[in-house]
């Protein structure tokens, strides 16, 4: 497999595993100096509002990514159908996009129901027929 030949589903995965990566940096954007690096931390724990909660869909994102990738991976190892799984991948990753804006401006009970709507997708991956 060549960089250009990987499958939309894959590129979903890279772009989901790069997605915590997004909010760190939109939450430190601004406020995070270099004498914070030495405890990040404690940087973190002090952050309030969006910047906690940006802190917080950085969080979530990884949390969800393990099952993403093995779902996506094992969907192409039983030779799922690969239009399923291309575009239950690409919603899965744009629901979470909507998930992490809905996060950051302090949305919960929406952000709570896209994060389920992106979770049902995940489960439906696995399942996909050949």
């Amino acid at each position: 497999m060549t960089f250009f030949s990987l499958t939309l589903a894959y590129w979903c995965v890279l772009f989901a595993a790069l997605l915590p990566y997004v909010c760190a940096v939109f939450a430190k954007r601004g406020a995070f100096a270099p004498r914070d690096n030495v405890q990040p931390r404690d940087w973190d724990s002090r952050q309030t509002g969006w910047r906690a909660r940006a802190n917080g869909a950085q969080a979530n994102s990884f949390e969800g990514l393990p099952f993403f990738i093995g779902a996506v991976v094992i969907a192409h190892q039983l030779g799922a159908r690969q239009g399923w799984i291309d575009l239950l991948a690409l919603g899965y990753v744009l629901l979470r996009l909507v998930y992490i804006v809905l996060y950051v401006r302090g949305l919960g009970s929406a952000r709570s129901t896209v994060w389920t709507l992106a979770f049902v997708l995940n489960v439906a991956i696995l399942f996909i027929p050949r």
